[in-house]
């Protein structure tokens, strides 16, 4: 069995519903049965770091539960080694990759993960992150990271914020659907399509889609394939 307890959102913002408020239930009980007291926010997907740091950390405090912004820190990697909860916002995924590398982070979070000490909160880019590589990214590489190697915290890839073709819209430009499969053309790796207001919450060996909608499931040379709320997707951690 790996130990690893994460929670992988695919926005904060869902239409209908207040910044992070679509997951207030889940990503709550997701930390008291953790016995997470306290955050550690990593803003680097954007470039106010303060101003996002207090956004989120205004939210989580009136749950209950302490903020504090990773760039504070002066040892981030102390910081992240000494983590009940490790919370990655989203962003640009480029830039966030990038500056993970750069502050040493990869290594001290995939450590702190897999000892069981800490969990992880991820949305958009911080989801991306989480996962084998940021290939599946719908972002704009503004930069440039080191490698697209990601944290490696579950063994498949995710493309946050999936949308479905608009019926009747005259854009003949690529779908989602187009771009992970040529993704798969020369990558095996599984990509999630996480469409708005859902989450994968992935506790040791099991994933399960929370959510009010499909998740939509590519396997190279496999057609597409859509997954309830509440389905157990665990069979994705031995691929």
């Amino acid at each position: 069995m790996v130990r690893r307890n994460l929670f992988l959102i695919s926005s904060s913002k869902v239409h209908g519903y207040e910044y992070l408020q679509h997951s207030r239930e889940a990503l709550t009980d997701f930390f008291k049965k953790h016995n997470v007291t306290k955050v550690l926010f990593v803003p680097f997907a954007l470039f106010n770091y303060d101003k996002y740091t207090k956004k989120v950390g205004d939210v989580l405090t009136s749950w209950g539960f302490e903020v504090e912004g990773i760039h504070r820190k002066e040892d981030p990697v102390e910081a992240v080694r000494k983590a009940q909860a490790i919370y990655v916002g989203g962003g640009n995924t480029f830039l966030l990759l990038k500056l993970l590398y750069e502050k040493n982070l990869v290594e001290a979070i995939r450590e702190r993960i897999f000892s069981g000490e800490a969990v992880y909160v991820g949305s958009s880019a911080g989801t991306n992150v989480a996962t084998v590589s940021i290939k599946t990214t719908n972002d704009m590489p503004i930069i440039y990271p080191p490698t697209f190697d990601a944290l490696g915290l579950v063994p498949f890839n995710i493309n946050p914020h999936y949308l479905d073709p608009l019926p009747g819209n005259t854009h003949h430009g690529e779908t989602r659907q187009q771009r992970i499969e040529e993704f798969h053309h020369l990558n095996k790796t599984p990509v999630v399509g996480l469409r708005e207001g859902t989450c994968l919450l992935v506790e040791d060996d099991k994933i399960t889609l929370l959510g009010d909608f499909n998740a939509r499931l590519f396997m190279k040379s496999q057609p597409p394939a859509e997954v309830p709320p509440n389905s157990d997707m665990s069979f994705l951690l031995r691929q």
